[in-house]
């Protein structure tokens, strides 16, 4: 991430985990974006009672995902999966229940008081196959080919730099290694001006990618056999209050916005056997 972008995040997602610890209920863009019915739209039902059940109240309230990518993702027994910007560690303690004791699971994260949520879930939840790494997304700090299965939960869309982040991947991944993330998508043209308004409240921070050009961008990086997958899809009326807060005429931009932007399941896949043939393993 560049420096202005990466210090808003960091600041966003420590006063989430500081909300947290301190009992008070977060949301994804904050109470200014829900809808009226006492529930982000972004956030809301996204975890299934027996999952939120199985893990500390704390892992659930600071999940600020625009998905569930541990249900879409095909973990298996044994595997080693990559949770990036892990948050206070939903994602990371269901994957590593997923792929049992001899399986492991890490999140990968930059903020501190994130980090240290997390590792107190890890151990109210007593999951002992996981382990919380301090760093950022554009440089992973793993080995090459050292990961089967690589997760993220509304987070790639905040980095200033997706093609670092996705070439990253691509490095850690094992031959055969598989991409599933949930992340937020636009599909199709919409002005940019109207782009930055609905992805503040959307996406929390402006940065989402269109649909084809994640797709681009996943094939440059040597990726194969990818699909994306809408999960959710947002309209206006989700967002109203917060867009008039904002000084957006809602009415006027509806038919260029409604239903263009969407909570989205991205899958590819590593090639399993190659030898140098794009640019991420080259380099």
């Amino acid at each position: 991430m560049n420096s202005s972008v990466k210090e808003v995040v960091r600041e966003k997602y420590g006063e989430a985990a500081r909300r947290v610890a301190s009992a008070e209920v977060s949301s994804c863009c904050g109470q200014s974006a829900w809808n009226g019915s006492g529930a982000d739209p972004i956030t809301r039902d996204l975890y299934d009672e027996a999952q939120k059940g199985s893990l500390p109240e704390t892992a659930v309230l600071a999940s600020l995902g625009c998905g569930n990518p541990t249900a879409l993702a095909e973990l298996e027994s044994g595997e080693t999966v990559l949770d990036l910007g892990s948050g206070g560690g939903i994602d990371v303690l269901l994957s590593a229940r997923r792929v049992g004791p001899t399986g492991k699971a890490y999140g990968l994260d930059m903020t501190d008081e994130m980090l240290a949520l997390a590792r107190e879930n890890q151990k109210k939840a007593g999951v002992e196959n996981v382990e919380f790494l301090k760093g950022e997304i554009e440089h992973i700090p793993l080995p090459d080919n050292s990961v089967d299965v690589i997760i993220s939960n509304c987070v790639i869309n905040l980095s200033a730099d997706k093609d670092l982040v996705l070439k990253e991947a691509f490095r850690v991944l094992k031959p055969g290694g598989r991409f599933a993330v949930s992340d937020v998508v636009v599909r199709g043209h919409v002005p940019d001006d109207l782009r930055e308004s609905v992805l503040l409240w959307v996406g929390c921070i402006a940065g989402a990618l269109r649909d084809d050009e994640y797709v681009a961008k996943l094939a440059k990086a040597g990726f194969e056999s990818i699909a994306i997958e809408p999960t959710r899809i947002y309209n206006l009326e989700d967002a109203r209050a917060f867009l008039t807060a904002e000084g957006v005429d809602v009415g006027a931009i509806a038919a260029e916005v409604d239903g263009k932007f969407i909570s989205a399941f991205v899958r590819a896949k590593k090639p399993s056997h190659s030898s140098c043939c794009s640019p991420a393993c080259c380099s």
